[in-house]
């Protein structure tokens, strides 16, 4: 089953905005108050909280009631997640198929969200891997104007989007509990564009992957990971969290992925950019790049065991970077190696 795409929403609508996971909005709620002004503000949106969004310690039930309802409600267009967490793995056995088949919205959201994205994907439902309230949107001073744009796309046009190759980026989070952070935005610094491997060919297929760590949650629980020829002929995107992996974790879970016979399965791979920083771990900017060159040394050694001839691309500004762009999760995604280019449609 192909999945389809939902109607988008236009400026003026009403569009939903959950916590699947963690209630961090009732933490920190200046990122987030950021957030929904700009969903009013730039785009043009009503954005309407549910129950469980700013409560902290909800329920996996509560949260799965607040999905129902929103997908449900025949005045809301579009469902934004307010930001990740670690457990939405628990919400998913609530959630009721058949209401949100019959009811289809643009879903946004990344990290966590893996879960829900995939949990889509099975239901036959594109989703939008990107585009938090409370990080992208409530980002300190100004979105970023390649985030903005391809947000803005994703969330109003149907067709197809070049993703761009950026200079640029932050690594770097400053604390939401200071109000000085959100007087200026982040300072960027250089960076290399995309790294392409076996760059012979153009692939198109529709797109499946996230957070490779929530994937390996859903590997080992048994949960919304299909046989492996479900996935031919898709391109895998992957990413990595504000967790850091060990690079030979990484490693491992493609290896593992590798052996269940699904790595082979996929023509093209789609590697975002590493985030190489956070307030827990702090690296400085020569060894959060050591770090990225070997997480990707990691990613290229799965795929020499396992997929040596498929085309890939690193540093892909996808999931946990800034700038984000946003990527369809059982969208079109076309990879032109010789025109080192890549296409999504949303």
């Amino acid at each position: 089953m192909r999945p389809e795409y939902p109607p988008k929403p236009r400026p003026g609508d009403r569009v939903a905005v959950v916590s699947p996971s963690a209630g961090l909005p009732g933490l920190f709620p200046r990122p987030f108050e950021l957030g929904l002004r700009r969903l009013e503000e730039e785009f043009g949106l009503v954005p309407v909280e549910f129950p469980a969004t700013r409560k902290m310690g909800s329920s996996p039930r509560e949260r799965a009631d607040d999905l129902h309802a929103a997908f449900a409600d025949p005045t809301i267009t579009a469902v934004f997640s307010s930001i990740g967490g670690d457990d939405q793995l628990t919400v998913l056995p609530h959630l009721d198929r058949d209401l949100i088949r019959a009811h289809p919205k643009p879903f946004f959201g990344y990290s966590d969200n893996t879960n829900l994205h995939a949990w889509l994907w099975n239901s036959g439902i594109v989703s939008y891997h990107g585009g938090s309230v409370m990080v992208e949107l409530g980002r300190p001073g100004a979105l970023h104007p390649v985030t903005a744009a391809s947000l803005r796309a994703a969330l109003f046009a149907s067709g197809p989007y070049e993703l761009s190759e950026v200079r640029e980026f932050n690594d770097v989070d400053r604390p939401w509990d200071d109000p000085d952070t959100f007087l200026s935005a982040p300072p960027m610094r250089p960076c290399q564009g995309w790294t392409w491997r076996n760059p012979d060919r153009v692939v198109e297929g529709i797109s499946w992957g996230g957070n490779i760590e929530i994937l390996s949650w859903l590997l080992m629980a048994g949960r919304e990971i299909r046989e492996p020829e479900a996935y031919e002929g898709c391109v895998l995107f992957l990413e990595t969290s504000e967790e850091q992996p060990r690079p030979a974790d990484v490693y491992g879970i493609l290896r593992a992925m590798g052996e269940r016979g699904l790595l082979r399965r996929f023509p093209a791979v789609l590697v975002g950019r590493a985030k190489g920083w956070s307030l827990d771990r702090r690296r400085t900017p020569e060894e959060g790049d050591a770090y990225r060159r070997a997480l990707r040394a990691a990613v290229d050694r799965a795929l020499d065991e396992y997929a040596p001839e498929v085309p890939a691309v690193f540093d892909v500004d996808l999931g946990h970077t800034d700038p984000q762009q946003v990527i369809p999760y059982g969208g079109t995604v076309r990879v032109d190696g010789p025109a080192r280019r890549i296409t999504v449609t949303y």
